[in-house]
């Protein structure tokens, strides 16, 4: 029961995180978790959780790492190769040897090997951070995709350094040439097994398939299942569980952009349950960092052997010597491209470009979880030098390189660039547009055969606020889109024409229905052709009925009208009627009249929903219903887009809070509407 009731207090925090996140959103959500961590830690009634360092790595790591294999760009990641690579193990291994060395020199009562275990720990970067810090500075996307790719490899590489140095230090022995063929049988075994693996699993779902099941419960928790198999079978065989999980999903993200034709409504369901769960397993793995500081600084600050100040200051070295270390290598990696003229996929990056690659190279739960690894005794039965002190060094290196990101990045970054040139009133602009473009794909990933007709007038409502905004209705365009308006709509007048006669054809009516329908036509494709002379036919109609009148027997019974007496008739009429209407719409629909084409086929979907639902009992027009459901999913993306511009500095706080007035003005009319 207290597990249960930790997990959700830590579950409430990652809420109230994303809350924090709004006020301060210069603040990342890893940093404002962390310190959510330590504070319920501290309470006295505070949560207390021990970390397994195993079912750490298979319960986050392996579906964190499975979903980024997923989801970053395969063919930008094989652009990046080299350099990633040399990230994720050059680098690896510059700072196990180097910072290896510095730290036995810097503390000697931490051997040799440990020493190396700990610089091999501190090599990894934390994918969920870097992704936290890149998107709030603006990194180019190729910046970008290297940090990435560097997080999803360096953690295989760091880790299998890391057991290689702690099996030194408890055993004594150690051989480079075998821990090389390891590392290398390890790696390739990982990626290897990871393909297959996730290659027999997708058939499985296939299989399945094939007997009939296409229930997508099933198939989702397969899929949810795939990176925890995957995972646990490749250590159990004694390769990278990590590097495995990485090329599942690498392989799962293959066979989807193969069948995502044909299994749309599973890849929305997967999509929308793995939004949820990488939600929910991101903010566990920083706030469990989190309630793990206090627990580990205790141990070091209340022992008297220690002086506090000096551990402090060797956080404060070690993490210097790495930021360091990343520079130079990243440094002389592109001037050896430059002298060898090699050309870089990303280019050359300034000296600002390296020191931010530098920075959002941050460290996370993977180096914490991997020094709670450390075994507490040696094969002698001797206790592991100094393991106290080495899980503080690996914590504090952690919020060390978390801290200077947070402050650095944003300096760094600013006025780097791209928004320099622009002024307040483009930037509202621009914004109100990517706002708007989200809610119409928003919408649009909603619509189906059911809400189809509302979600197309929605669509066309949210273009014309994007017509407006950029200024484009003006006197001439507005005569511009009434002409286009017009040609639309005696497009689909004749083609309704064209059904009629279709119909008389085929004898679905007869011959004075048809004459009905098409005295009807003529009459809009009248008022359509010369609509300047609209108001002049109608007063001639007017004054028709009213002398009409004078020379009729006032006592007698108007006749009902014929197309009442024939309802259920004109109904089936109207229904193939304006869909050949549509479909001609679509057949003359180009770039250049497809916001006006959009409209005029909303108005048909809209007769349609109407003529379906006609004289079904029902007491509502479930076209409003749809629609106002439909502008709700609108108006929540607009707000979650403005939220997101303004929290990645695109956005000024006056501009977030001008679009956010026209999001409440938008809301209030929908809703008096209804």
């Amino acid at each position: 029961m207290e597990i249960f009731i930790a997990v959700l207090v830590l579950l409430v925090l990652i809420g109230l995180s994303n809350i924090l996140n709004r006020f301060v959103p210069f603040i990342p959500i890893p940093l404002i978790q962390i310190v959510l961590g330590v504070a319920i830690a501290l309470l006295p009634a505070g949560v207390h959780l021990p970390l397994n360092p195993e079912l750490f790595f298979v319960l986050f790591i392996a579906p964190l790492l499975y979903n980024d294999g997923k989801r970053t760009p395969r063919n930008e990641l094989w652009n990046l190769r080299a350099p990633i690579l040399l990230l994720a193990l050059g680098l690896v291994f510059v700072t196990v040897v180097v910072a290896g060395y510095a730290i036995h020199w810097l503390i000697p009562s931490i051997p040799l090997p440990a020493a190396f275990a700990l610089a091999a720990i501190l090599s990894p970067t934390d994918a969920v951070a870097v992704g936290a810090m890149a998107g709030r500075v603006h990194l180019p996307k190729g910046i970008h995709r290297l940090l990435e790719g560097e997080a999803l490899m360096n953690d295989a590489s760091g880790l299998v350094a890391f057991k290689f140095a702690i099996a030194a230090t408890v055993t004594g022995v150690f051989s480079l040439a075998n821990a090389t063929f390891s590392f290398i049988l390890i790696a390739i075994g990982g990626l290897l097994a990871g393909a297959l693996l996730s290659f027999l699993l997708i058939r499985l779902g296939v299989w399945i398939r094939r007997l009939g099941m296409e229930d997508v419960t099933i198939h989702m928790l397969l899929q949810i299942l795939t990176p925890f198999i995957i995972y646990l079978v490749s250590e159990e065989i004694g390769v990278s569980g990590i590097l495995a999980v990485v090329a599942g999903g690498i392989i799962h993200a293959i066979e989807r952009d193969r069948a995502e034709s044909v299994q749309l409504k599973m890849q929305v369901v997967s999509a929308s349950t793995w939004s949820v769960i990488l939600f929910i397993l991101n903010g566990l793995v920083f706030v469990i960092l989190g309630v793990q500081v206090p627990d580990v600084l205790s141990t070091i600050f209340e022992n008297v052997s220690f002086n506090n100040l000096q551990v402090l200051g060797y956080v404060g070295l070690i993490s210097v010597l790495l930021l360091i270390l990343r520079f130079l290598w990243i440094y002389l990696f592109w001037q050896g491209n430059e002298l060898l003229r090699t050309k870089s996929s990303i280019g050359r990056p300034r000296f600002k470009d390296i020191t931010i690659i530098s920075l959002s190279g941050v460290r996370g739960a993977v180096t914490l979880a991997g020094a709670f690894s450390i075994p507490y005794v040696l094969q002698d039965g001797s206790p592991f030098p100094e393991r106290d002190l080495i899980i503080f060094l690996a914590a504090g290196v952690i919020l060390f390189s978390l801290i200077a990101a947070s402050v650095f990045l944003p300096v760094l970054a600013k006025d780097d660039g791209k928004s320099t040139e622009e002024t307040p009133q483009k930037s509202e602009r621009k914004a109100h547009d990517i706002m708007l473009n989200a809610a119409i794909r928003a919408v649009k990933s909603e619509m189906n055969d059911e809400n189809k007709a509302a979600a197309l007038a929605v669509v066309s409502d949210l273009s014309k606020y994007i017509r407006q905004a950029a200024g484009q209705l003006t006197a001439d365009k507005r005569k511009d889109i009434q002409k286009q308006e017009t040609a639309i709509n005696l497009i689909a007048t004749r083609a309704e024409r064209k059904e009629v006669e279709v119909m008389l054809d085929e004898n679905a009516i007869a011959s004075d229905a048809a004459f009905k329908c098409d005295s009807w036509l003529d009459r809009k494709e009248m008022m359509l052709a010369n609509r300047t002379n609209t108001q002049f036919m109608t007063s001639i109609s007017e004054i028709g009925r009213v002398l009409g009148h004078l020379f009729t027997n006032r006592s007698q019974k108007p006749n009902q009208p014929f197309m009442l007496e024939n309802a259920e008739l004109f109904r089936q009429v109207k229904l193939r009627t304006s869909e050949a209407a549509i479909k001609a719409i679509r057949a003359h629909m180009n770039d250049g009249n497809r916001v006006v084409a959009l409209s005029v086929i909303a108005k048909y979907e809209r007769v349609i929903a109407k003529l379906r639902t006609w004289n079904q009992g029902k007491t509502e027009d479930p076209f409003n219903q749809e629609k106002l459901e439909l502008q709700m999913v609108a108006i929540q993306e607009q707000r979650n887009t403005v939220q997101q511009l303004y929290e990645n500095g695109e956005i000024t706080r006056d501009v977030a809070a001008k679009l956010r007035r026209f999001i409440n003005d938008v809301e209030a009319t929908a809703l008096k509407n209804t």
